[in-house]
């Protein structure tokens, strides 16, 4: 039985989606009784437990041979870094009782720095962890996300402006969100057997300006890039209902990426690069 967290996400609904069509077993243990019938009906097995509640998730994965999972982000904790420690102690404790033999764990690009880069601390946190325990382990570091940009589409349709805390000129590394599902859906279907630490991007880097241009050719309109200064960053994630402690965690991570350091370590054939261009995204989903 394959375990998939975080099955309602963007990765883990589109993990569970390519596994159940390929008519792989799947259990999907969520949060939210209001998802179970859509993740029934695509042939999926459901449990419902709360990450935080040991027994439940003890229960929820016991089954499994193969679990993937993450450190979701919130934006309400007011202890981001104790909060994924618990969450980790319990992924731990659950996996550790039960037939669980691999691991593939969501990541990401930058994960390598262990300390000053807020909310990629989770991912480093979730790399070191089970070092311990005799499993295959295969933690997957992707790039900037595509779908992140167009959490500002509505005010891109409105007036033409796209922000960005990056200097706009800056460019790093991108990727589609359903590239990486698919790739994490191929090493399951392909069997895990070796433990492994990838890194994936896109086919090519991206500034905002470029963003910016290409979601205007989609749009048919003019899109302007406006970088929010440095000094509106904690403000501008306070307004939209961050906790003090995500905030703070949000402004270092994003410090980095700014800085032009959140890159790939690079080490063996890492990093491996992934197809669909952020146009070719923009197309789909717009």
């Amino acid at each position: 039985m394959n375990i998939i967290l975080g099955a309602t996400g963007q990765i883990g609904s589109e993990i569970v989606k390519n596994l159940t069509e390929n008519r792989l077993p799947v259990k999907a243990v969520i949060r939210d009784q209001k998802k179970v019938d859509e993740l029934k009906s695509k042939g999926a097995e459901v449990a419902i437990a709360d990450y935080f509640d040991l027994n439940a998730l003890q229960e929820a994965v016991k089954d499994g041979n193969l679990i993937f999972l993450l450190t979701p982000e919130t934006g309400n904790s007011e202890d981001v870094l104790g909060d994924t420690e618990n969450l980790l102690d319990n992924y731990y404790k659950a996996i550790e009782q039960s037939n669980i033999k691999s691991l593939i764990g969501l990541s990401s690009i930058g994960a390598q720095f262990d300390k000053g880069t807020g909310n990629l601390l989770m991912s480093n946190m979730l790399e070191n962890k089970f070092s311990d325990l005799n499993l295959n382990k295969v933690f997957i570091r992707p790039a900037y996300y595509y779908s992140n940009w167009l959490m500002s589409l509505d005010m891109v349709k409105e007036n033409g402006i796209l922000p960005s805390f990056y200097p706009t000129d800056l460019k790093f590394h991108m990727i589609s969100p359903n590239d990486v599902a698919r790739f994490i859906a191929d090493k399951i279907k392909n069997g895990v057997d070796h433990s492994e630490l990838i890194e994936i991007v896109g086919p090519e880097k991206y500034s905002p300006d470029d963003i910016a241009r290409l979601v205007g050719k989609t749009l048919n309109k003019e899109v302007n890039t406006y970088e929010i200064p440095r000094e509106e960053w904690s403000g501008t994630m306070r307004s939209i209902g961050f906790s003090d402690d995500a905030t703070k965690n949000f402004v270092e991570m994003t410090e980095l990426v700014a800085s032009g350091k959140a890159e790939p370590e690079g080490k063996g054939q890492n990093p491996i690069s992934l197809q669909t261009t952020f146009d070719e995204y923009m197309n789909y989903f717009v």
